[in-house]
């Protein structure tokens, strides 16, 4: 790969999006080293822009930057994983209530349209747990879309990259696809009956059930 292949971004951005994939699918893994000068030379970059992708995978909390020791991928403790689902369920917990009070017919037609999809990819011979986790994370952006704070959108953006270093790990669980689906049921319902406090409380539910998993 050269550094013409990864035009016409902002060449760092670039990088911190190859990067930033290769932390999520586990082939940069927690508390793993990252080799700069391996990384540059495969890419066909300088450590310039390489650097400057490190920077703002920091930022997002998926890199950890040592003094005198370079980038590693950030380990995320027992605790660190509880204040990242508590302020995941408290905030997208507000906005289904709000999408429960304000949503359009359309929009909620569009919601259960998702939802429709994660059922189909949720089936007795063969559960795509991979499919799953993409539409389940769709349905999530939409929800927060509809409820409208771009405020509380970019934390939650934040949040759930740190997320998914364990998202993997979770889904393998036994049962907890299945159970994940039936939580996204009973909150279609509620948010389909226009009912706030059952929203709410059906999406902090629903975290609680997935740290349960991850932890």
């Amino acid at each position: 790969m050269t550094a013409n292949a990864l035009a016409p971004r902002a060449l760092y951005e670039e990088v911190a999006e190859l990067l930033r994939q290769r932390i999520f699918e586990h082939d940069l893994k927690p508390g793993s080293w990252i080799d700069e000068l391996k990384i540059a030379e495969a890419y066909g970059i300088s450590r310039t822009p390489l650097r400057e992708a490190l920077k703002v995978l920091a930022a997002e909390g998926l890199v950890t930057m040592k003094v005198r020791r370079g980038a590693y991928v950030t380990e995320v403790s027992e605790n660190d994983l509880e204040d990242v689902y508590h302020l995941l369920g408290l905030l997208e917990s507000d906005a289904a209530a709000v999408v429960a009070r304000k949503a359009t017919d359309e929009q909620m037609l569009k919601l259960q349209a998702l939802h429709d999809t994660l059922e189909q990819s949720v089936q007795p011979e063969q559960v795509n747990r991979e499919q799953f986790f993409i539409i389940n994370e769709e349905f999530h952006m939409l929800l927060l879309e509809i409820a409208n704070n771009r405020w509380r959108n970019q934390v939650v953006s934040d949040l759930r990259k740190v997320m998914k270093l364990h998202r993997h790990d979770s889904l393998l669980k036994s049962g907890r696809v299945e159970a994940s689906l039936q939580e996204h049921r009973g909150l279609m319902t509620a948010l389909l009956a226009r009912d706030p406090a059952l929203s709410q409380q059906r999406m902090l539910d629903h975290f609680k059930f997935g740290l349960k998993a991850a932890s």
